[in-house]
């Protein structure tokens, strides 16, 4: 019988043993100096999607060509490359403010100044060439709005401009008293993805700026995730309307669906970069961090329940290999082809 998609349960699950393996067996999250390659990864794939997310029509190589070789590449208006590269310098700031904090950091989650700096980094490339035609010089990027926003579709209407500065105080505050329970110190009924999903969703309905909220309430909450040693979040562009669906259910009191999506980015994100770049030819990891364009998932599962490949299956029920076994059952595999004419 086919094996359908895990519940919401599981994935949580998944994700929590994920986290431990990280934190007690390699050694947690390395810095953006330790692992370069790990950090530009993602870097890449969060500009393009978190952006595309807005409607940026940018495809994922011209974002690495405008990241990696300053070359605007296509023809897309100059707004569309201005947003990706806006978004690009917040997002690498996040990453080291994260791991090796400047002076702007406190002993918190995160502050008030540092929403305003991720505001800032993210905006004002794409405000110099197409501001925000409602703006006023107090609204520039880096500072909060001073007009009123009308309801969104699903029903949700931010508060006035005149509560912003409070409501975004609270906000952080409430962050940061949440602290110990994000980190798994004290106790909470509530799963981890959600309490995530809920301050997320919390931060959207503020909507503190006048532009610029999604990118900015996405940067902030990996902000938080890779200060607390967890992997950042990237919602891919073929998730937006999933992505939508669940702010609006959340906005509704419901953080299932957004918790089960944060959770299934955190997790892939794990394997699919961090845990292959930091473990050793010869560490024992799932074979999730080990699947790759030659081999799926599930090609290494059936590999390992028939013996050809070297791994184990531990009290979890997840099948765990190394890099190196891998490359031993590949050398085998190829070995056992027949040669043709």
């Amino acid at each position: 019988m086919a094996r359908g998609r895990p519940s919401r349960a599981t994935v949580y699950d998944r994700l929590e043993r994920a986290l431990v393996e990280l934190r007690e067996r390699l050694g947690g999250l390395p810095s953006p100096r330790e692992s370069e390659a790990i950090w530009s990864d993602i870097w890449h794939q969060e500009a393009h999607h978190s952006t595309a997310l807005e409607g940026n029509t940018l495809i994922l190589r011209e974002v690495e060509k405008l990241l990696d070789d300053g070359r605007a590449v296509g023809s897309k208006p100059l707004k569309e490359y201005m947003e990706v590269k806006g978004y690009a310098d917040a997002a690498k700031w996040v990453y080291a403010q994260a791991l090796e904090p400047d002076d702007l950091a406190a002993d918190v989650l995160i502050n008030v100044q540092e929403l305003w700096r991720i505001h800032h980094l993210a905006m004002t490339p794409v405000w110099d060439v197409a501001p925000h035609e409602h703006a006023t010089d107090a609204e520039s990027p880096g500072n909060f709005r001073r007009h009123d926003i009308q309801p969104f579709p699903g029903g949700m209407t931010p508060p006035s401009w005149a509560l912003v500065e409070a409501r975004t105080t609270e906000w952080v505050d409430s962050l940061n008293r949440a602290a110990a329970t994000l980190r798994g110190e004290s106790p909470s009924d509530e799963p981890l993805p959600e309490q995530l999903a809920r301050l997320h969703n919390d931060f959207e309905q503020v909507h503190p700026f006048l532009d610029g909220n999604g990118r900015t309430g996405r940067l902030a909450l990996n902000l938080v995730l890779v200060r607390l040693g967890y992997p950042p979040v990237v919602i891919f562009k073929r998730q937006r309307a999933a992505y939508l669906a669940a702010m609006e259910k959340a906005d509704r009191g419901d953080c299932g669906p957004l918790g089960e999506l944060i959770a299934r980015a955190m997790h892939d994100n794990l394997n699919r970069f961090i845990v292959p770049n930091i473990a050793g030819p010869a560490r024992v990891v799932p074979l999730a961090s080990l699947a790759d364009r030659n081999f799926s998932i599930a090609a290494l599962r059936q590999a390992a329940q028939r013996g050809r490949l070297e791994a184990t299956q531990t009290p979890d029920g997840i099948w765990r290999s190394s890099r190196r076994a891998v490359r031993e059952y590949q050398k085998t595999k190829n070995s056992r082809r027949p040669k043709t004419d």
